[in-house]
């Protein structure tokens, strides 16, 4: 899944569940949970197994995603100011439903492939519900507008 929807539904874990002790691990959690619904990803295993790196479409949409991502994420984080608890929440949490993505980022872009990385890039493989582009990024806009909804009810 791309890291926007993740750090739509960790705002709102953030916001609705308020307890930092609480709410960063279950951001965390809800990573795992929202890669078992099928959604279109950038296939940046298989193009690394065939040109030796990502492709620059996936890199360049995964880091168009990343920035609006981190956006969305700080500008939640302005709006919830002077509630400074709330703002470090927000951040915690959208760090926290993303992590175990970004820890795959040596092992596509540097080349980095330990014995611990790769096992942690076959899981993450292992999880996902991979669908075509179509439905699948139209699952992950819903899974934003509805982060969205819980947030404003």
């Amino acid at each position: 899944m791309l890291e926007t929807p993740h750090v739509a539904v960790g705002i709102a874990i953030a916001i609705k569940v308020g307890n930092p002790a609480l709410a960063i691990p279950i951001a965390f959690a809800s990573h795992f949970v929202l890669d078992k619904i099928p959604h279109w990803n950038p296939h940046f295993y298989t193009e690394t197994q065939k040109l030796g790196k990502p492709g620059k479409f996936s890199t360049t949409l995964a880091i168009a995603d990343s920035l609006l991502a981190l956006g969305i994420g700080l500008f939640m984080a302005g709006r919830a100011l002077p509630d400074n608890m709330l703002a470090f929440n927000i951040i915690a949490c959208s760090f926290a439903s993303v992590a175990s993505d970004q820890v795959k980022i040596p092992f596509f872009f540097l080349g980095i492939r330990d014995k611990w990385l790769k096992r942690w890039v076959d899981f993450e493989r292992s999880i996902q519900v991979d669908a075509p582009f179509v439905p699948g990024m139209l699952t992950q806009i819903a899974i934003i507008i509805a982060s969205f909804w819980w947030i404003s009810n």
